[in-house]
């Protein structure tokens, strides 16, 4: 499983031989999001991501990807409700999107439409949405999927281009943002990297003008802004009812370490 497929099991190329009398039945459950602490955001998410999550940088030094933080521990999603519905008022397409992806066919110059087989809506009894109709042609819904991942990947391959200039301009730094319970417990949440400020700050006119031009440099602002979530993040912990929430605080940056890709950042006690 590859680090963009981290909510995938069972990825099959969606067909009218295999698929046929098959549907998806979506009931709004997020369960299959339960074990990330981190998912990746598209660049156009930023403006409505950043009131509530805390938007960081993830990946190596020279492959990075803006990614949203859903958790202070491993296999742990903050923003799921008892009923598994989504405690936030903003989904990220990476899960909307679910259980469909695109994948890359052998030859590398087209991508296939696959679905996850396991996720819990897939079903052969006709329940939800059909795949195919009966002259084995996808139907409509298949059809609005195929066009919210086309403009998916339309956004991906922008993001890329953006964290390839933010890269280029040495704007990045290691993070770590360090949580203690009430218990007297503390954790450590790594692996990711943020943009420095007096960086920024530091850039040349011409190279500012550059990124206002593109809106770039207020996307890098709304990161910068969205830091601040991580503060909201410990009150979702219940780890014990009643108590004040733990307190959680950005790290010294070179105490940090950078490596994780997009399967979630680092979480150790």
């Amino acid at each position: 499983m590859t680090a963009q497929l981290l909510i995938y099991e069972t990825v099959i190329p969606l067909s009218a031989a295999r698929h046929r009398g098959c549907a998806v039945e979506m009931a709004r459950n997020y369960g299959f999001s339960s074990k990330t602490n981190s998912v990746p955001l598209m660049a156009v998410e930023f403006p409505a991501a950043a009131s509530e999550y805390a938007i960081v940088f993830a990946g190596t030094k020279d492959n990075v990807m803006p990614a949203v933080i859903l958790g202070v521990r491993d296999s742990e999603n903050l923003f799921l409700s008892a009923d598994s519905k989504w405690d936030g008022k903003y989904v990220p397409a990476f899960l909307r999107r679910y259980p469909f992806v695109f994948s890359t066919s052998s030859d590398g110059e087209r991508f296939v439409l696959c679905i996850d087989e396991d996720y819990s809506g897939f079903n052969r009894d006709g329940r939800g949405q059909k795949l195919f109709d009966d002259d084995n042609k996808p139907t409509q819904y298949v059809q609005n999927i195929l066009t919210f991942l086309q403009e998916y990947q339309t956004q991906f391959n922008r993001t890329q281009a953006f964290c390839n200039k933010v890269r280029e301009l040495d704007l990045l730094e290691p993070m770590q943002a360090q949580v203690e319970l009430p218990s007297g417990e503390k954790l450590s949440l790594a692996g990711f990297m943020a943009v420095n400020r007096e960086k920024l700050k530091a850039l040349s006119g011409e190279k500012l003008a550059e990124l206002a031009k593109t809106d770039e440099l207020e996307l890098l602002y709304l990161h910068l802004q969205s830091m601040r979530n991580f503060q909201a993040l410990p009150s979702r912990l219940a780890v014990v009812k009643g108590a004040a929430p733990p307190v959680v605080e950005p790290g010294d940056a070179a105490e940090a370490e950078s490596g994780d890709r997009l399967n979630g950042a680092r979480a150790s006690a």
